[in-house]
This record gives structure tokens, sequence and C-alpha cells, in this order.
């Protein structure tokens, strides 16, 4: 008895079969992609809760300094009224060296007084962005985001 199986297919040049080099070019993108997108999900909310930490390190930050910008500011405020003292002693001595040399010194600390108070104020305005930002970054890690 003789049983009839068709010969094989003869082989084709140029033709592709069912499983090529692209298909598993196509698949291991894929997989790829697909890792990605769960690595992403799963480091996005650990990268909103490091912005939360930074940035309430950047607040304390600004708050300690407009601390020292407020006690220098109170130290020219003390050596203003030293240096105000020294120029009506100094008048009232009469002595010529004196007086310019005590205007000098209060020409000077005013201009420290001046400087100190700019920095406290940009110390301010870096506090308050920092807040903004810290809100901002709060509502992102909220809204998942």
């Amino acid at each position: 008895m003789a049983v009839n199986v068709p010969a094989p297919a003869p082989v084709q040049w140029g033709k592709k079969s069912n499983f090529t080099k692209e298909d598993g070019s196509m698949k291991a993108l894929a997989t790829i992609a697909v890792g990605g997108a769960l690595v992403l999900a799963l480091w996005a909310p650990s990268v909103g809760a490091q912005e939360i930490k930074d940035d309430l390190k950047d607040i304390r930050q600004d708050r300690q300094e407009i601390r020292e910008d407020t006690r220098e500011i109170r130290q020219d405020r003390r050596e203003l009224r030293e240096d105000r003292e020294a120029l009506r002693e100094a008048i009232k001595s009469g002595d010529k060296d004196a007086i310019r040399k005590a205007r000098r010194e209060l020409r000077n600390d005013r201009h420290e007084l001046r400087e100190d108070v700019k920095d406290r104020q940009d110390d301010g305005r870096d506090l308050r962005h920092d807040r903004r930002e810290l809100r901002h970054d709060v509502r992102q890690k909220r809204h998942g985001k």
C-alpha cells in the first residue's frame, strides 16, 4: 500500500518565511518599549518625591539666608547709630579729620545696610519662588503627572 505524501515545496529565493529577522526585531523592540513604559511608570512617582524634597531643602536654605540677612541688618543699624554718635562728637570737638572719618564710616555703613536689605529682598523672592515650585510639584504628584 503506497501513501501519497506531497513533496516539500521548493525554496523560493526572495520570499520571506513566516518568521523573519524583522519579526524578531519588532518583538524585541516591542518588549523594550513595554519595559521602558513600566520603568517610567514606576520611576515617575519617585521623581516627584525627589523634586518635593529638593524644594523643601531650598525653602529651608532660603529661610536660613533671610535670618542671616536680618542679623546683618540689625548689626548695620547698630553701627549706624554708633557712627552718628561719633559724628556728633567729632563735630562738637571741631576736629576736621575726625569729622571726615566719621562721615566716611557713616557713608560706608549706609551702603552696607542697603546691600543687606537688597540681599534679604532677593532671598525673600527666592523663598516665594521655591514655595510656588513646591505647590506646583505637590499638585503634579497628587494628579499623577
